[in-house]
């Protein structure tokens, strides 16, 4: 006799208190990562914790067009810029063909992002001919650790674990007139407006003397210069906006800069070397000798070159003329002196900084050269109460939702409900949690679409419910019992959720992919949202389901079940019937048949 064929019947079924333990360990697992990473509730947006909303409009520079591949570069920058502060939750895109918009949430660090955004210009390495302080203030004296020339306080720049200097605050300690230097500032002006014999940017640059006498146009622009420097008073914040942002690279100029609270203002020669030239650039401590906080710089092949070129002339001269202006927005933001030539593309400043003052320098020279420039045009303030208030109406328009959905269910499905609202409370508690560990682990910031695309998701994961259990109620109309009805229930009503939550998810990661900004909230929220359906239907739902079929209450069809099966017009209950046995051996007698 043939052996009958195998089916899936309740003997076969897996063992669902396995399923159930092992969600139940997840949740539990991820719970005390929760509280033991200190996040307990997730990172808000700036439309729900408040923040600054900063419009910055493109500008065309010589030589640089307002283009998409532009924009996104400067995109590119601004984020790593700001993000580089640790406020990782800050947005930086596109709008229109030549508008950016920074979203800075509100934090620690939301201010000094604020300031780093607007700092757009370009980013130089100019040597510096003359310096003193502006405004009649006198610096205080330092004490240096450095050998360098002069013994002024100023840090230095050398070959990655060479000599170091200190300074006060990382930055450079002019002494009080050029003259002192050993060179007048008029000297210095009309040495460097001559040109060299071979008419060399270094040299220049370097201020070395050369032969030929200045031309009349020299000597118009060297008087100019002159009567500038004389003029300036960097301790006024309406001269300091009127110099140096204006200034080609290829002339030289004159800026400010500010060391221990104090103004200074420079004379500075031609650019050497672009900031587009810094390929990276990071703050470290020196953990070997007493330098504490210092930039390390890696300057790319070209930069490498020109670098060594600069330092190498500016080595051969005395204060101020070995130092080298770093030059961000027109701002002399650090001018560390040059023992001796540096060459391999390595370089590091040091100086007595502090951690904040290190990245800052580090961020600037990382980050600080876009390929435009930008005007400031508006400044938009969010304040956490009205966050608050929006944060309130969306979880108000969620709780209303989720009401109404659990009152559809009870009315509908009487008992089965109560198995809905335990895999929407699994969900909502795998939700959250999940959301406040992506907070440190991605950067992930809720804010206001976000939270509708949760509010989206009780939808779609009641769908899930409800697909299953209509295919469980239509085993019963058949005139099955409950027990082998869910089971013959779950392979139809898995296809189904499958197809559906597989579309909800496409469509969030399409949408993800194409949109920037806030919609991306939506979007993500939205998928891992639909991802965790598949997971609680079926880890959670169906095994529940399998366990509840086991007791009389579902099992007898109680009228309060919501699986009555006279409620639900079933047929009269199937019976199996057994074939009768062919004989397997001899001749079959048709007339006996």
């Amino acid at each position: 006799m043939a052996a009958p064929k195998k089916g899936r019947g309740p003997s076969a079924q897996s063992k669902p208190g396995r399923s159930l333990v092992l969600i139940l360990i997840a949740i539990v697992a991820m719970t005390g990562g929760m509280f033991l990473a200190g996040h307990t509730t997730p990172r808000l947006g700036i439309d729900l914790a408040g923040g600054t909303s900063i419009t910055l409009k493109a500008k065309a520079d010589q030589g640089s067009a307002i283009n998409k591949a532009n924009m996104d570069t400067a995109v590119d920058i601004m984020n790593r810029r700001v993000n580089g502060l640790g406020v990782s939750e800050a947005e930086v895109q596109t709008q229109g063909d030549d508008h950016i918009i920074v979203n800075i949430p509100k934090g620690t660090n939301s201010k000094e992002a604020q300031q780093q955004v607007g700092t757009t210009a370009k980013l130089y390495f100019r040597p510096v001919l003359a310096s003193e302080p502006s405004g009649g203030a006198t610096p205080e004296p330092s004490p240096s650790t450095s050998s360098g020339a002069g013994g002024s306080p100023s840090p230095a720049a050398s070959p990655s674990g060479d000599q170091k200097a200190t300074s006060p605050s990382g930055s450079p300690s002019p002494n009080a007139s050029a003259t002192s230097q050993g060179r007048a500032v008029s000297d210095a002006l009309k040495a460097d407006a001559t040109p060299s014999p071979t008419g060399s940017a270094s040299a220049k640059s370097s201020g070395a003397p050369a032969s030929p006498s200045p031309t009349p146009s020299a000597d118009a622009a060297t008087a100019k210069l002159q009567a500038q420097y004389a003029a300036l008073d960097c301790s006024k914040p309406a001269e300091r906006a009127k110099v140096g942002q204006a200034a080609k690279p290829g002339d030289p100029t004159v800026a400010c800069g500010e060391i221990n609270k104090v103004w200074y203002k420079y004379v500075l020669g031609p650019a050497a070397v672009d900031g587009t030239e810094v390929k990276k650039a990071q703050a470290i401590f020196d953990t070997q000798g007493a330098s504490g906080w210092q930039v390390q710089m890696t300057f790319t092949s070209s930069g490498a070159k020109k670098f060594a070129d600069i330092t190498g002339e500016l080595a051969k001269n005395q204060q101020p003329q070995n130092e080298f202006g770093i030059v961000l927005d027109g701002d002399v933001v650090s001018s560390p002196y040059v023992q001796q030539a540096i060459t391999g593309g390595q370089a590091e400043i040091s100086g007595r900084f502090t951690q904040e003052e290190a990245q800052s320098l580090s961020n600037m020279l990382s980050y600080g050269a876009l390929p435009l420039s930008f005007q400031e045009e508006t400044v938009t303030t969010v304040t956490a109460a009205l966050g608050g208030e929006q944060l309130k109406a969306g979880l108000l328009a969620g709780a209303i939702g989720l009401v109404l959905v659990v009152i559809y269910l009870v009315a509908y499905y009487r008992g089965l409900s109560l198995v809905a609202m335990a895999s929407l409370l699994v969900s909502a508690i795998l939700t959250y949690v999940i959301m406040s560990l992506l907070g440190p682990a991605i950067g992930f910031a809720l804010n206001l679409p976000a939270v509708c695309g949760a509010i989206v998701a009780i939808g779609i994961t009641a769908d899930s419910f409800i697909v299953y259990f209509e295919r469980i109620r239509d085993e019963i109309r058949e005139g099955r019992t409950l027990r082998p009805a869910v089971e013959r229930a779950w392979p139809r009503a898995r296809r189904t959720i499958l197809v559906s939550d597989f579309v909800s998810f496409l469509a969030a990661a399409v949408l993800f992919i194409v949109t920037v900004g806030k919609v991306q909230g939506f979007a993500f929220t939205l998928g891992l949202t639909t991802v965790l359906d598949v997971v609680v239907v079926f880890f959670f739902t169906k095994p529940l389901m399998t366990l509840l079929a086991r007791r009389r209450f579902f099992a007898d069809g109680h009228k309060w079940s919501g699986l009555d099966p006279r409620s639900l017009g079933a047929n009269p209950p199937l019976r199996r019937t057994r074939r009768p046995s062919r004989p397997t051996t001899g001749p079959v007698d048709p007339k006996g048949a």
